[in-house]
């Protein structure tokens, strides 16, 4: 055949691919991400564990919540569905928590919005479900050694500021002018039974080789806390309420409004997109949005 009818021939059948994708949660040719963001601002501080303490307020090390507003240490999803919330969207009435850090006795607040991403774990993007309703799980442990967070699943490069990264523990000096942050990845395949187990993490488990396994065969949204603190210079009286640095651990408890976090999936996740909380790829603006301008279900 021809170059040339070669080439007008490639040229037709790339248009007819193109023409085939649908508007919505299909993936363009080239996928880079799988995620959307969940933008989320503290609400308050609190010696409350509803996961590992539940009925029993002030018995854990100190925490710092974001999401809803009504998380104590009696939180119940009933509860926090009746509550509201300081993510940017209405319908995520989720409750997030972190130990809280201090510089000495001072306790170090952001005032913006964290992002907490929901990210596929999977190879196969495309077959991530929702969360359930109700689920919840803590990541990490308090309790953990030095190395064993280094080499931990959800490990990604440890605490950072200005250049300096993969810090087990906190850093000694943080250039003026940054802050000092932290990414964890959680497990993202669930055994599809339990909303909580004894120790709050064996209903979840770490993909292997990219896939869910049989014990845990449903892939649900890997989330990924993104946390950051503003905090910079001398990080020698910094430390954790559960501890030094590698004690850094997160909990989550679900109470998104079913739909909205549906579209959020179906959309971002298993769309193959970048989404900011709205569902929103800067990068592909012909793909549209999840969510209105309100972040709520058009």
């Amino acid at each position: 055949m021809p170059k040339t009818r070669t080439r007008v021939l490639s040229a037709v059948l790339l248009l007819a691919a193109l023409l085939a994708v649908p508007a919505t949660a299909e993936a363009d040719p080239l996928v880079t991400h799988h995620e959307f963001q969940a933008n989320c601002t503290i609400t308050h501080t609190a010696s409350d564990d509803p996961i590992v303490h539940p009925g029993h307020p002030g018995m854990s090390h100190n925490h710092t919540f974001m999401g809803n507003r009504t998380t104590n240490g009696s939180s119940t999803t009933e509860s926090l569905l009746a509550g509201t919330t300081s993510c940017k969207v209405p319908a995520d009435k989720s409750a997030y928590w972190v130990p809280t850090l201090t510089n000495g006795a001072t306790p170090i607040l952001s005032t913006w919005h964290q992002t907490l991403y929901y990210k596929s774990g999977i190879l196969d993007y495309g077959a991530v479900q929702p969360f359930p309703l109700g689920i919840r799980f803590v990541v990490g442990s308090p309790t953990t050694t030095i190395d064993q967070f280094r080499t931990a699943p959800g490990a990604v490069e440890g605490w950072e500021c200005g250049e300096s990264f993969h810090n087990w523990d906190f850093p000694t000096w943080c250039p003026a002018g940054t802050q000092l942050n932290i990414r964890y990845q959680a497990p993202s395949c669930w055994d599809g039974v339990h909303l909580d187990s004894t120790d709050h993490k064996s209903h979840m488990a770490y993909p292997v080789n990219g896939a869910c396994t049989a014990s845990h065969p449903v892939p649900v949204p890997m989330l990924e806390y993104k946390i950051a603190f503003p905090t910079d210079g001398n990080m020698s009286a910094v430390q954790l309420a559960s501890g030094r640095g590698f004690s850094w651990h997160y909990d989550f408890f679900n109470a998104w409004e079913p739909a909205t976090q549906a579209a959020l999936v179906d959309h971002c996740i298993n769309g193959g997109l970048q989404c900011d909380a709205r569902g929103f790829d800067l990068y592909k603006p012909d793909r549209g949005a999840a969510l209105n301008e309100d972040y709520e279900l058009p």
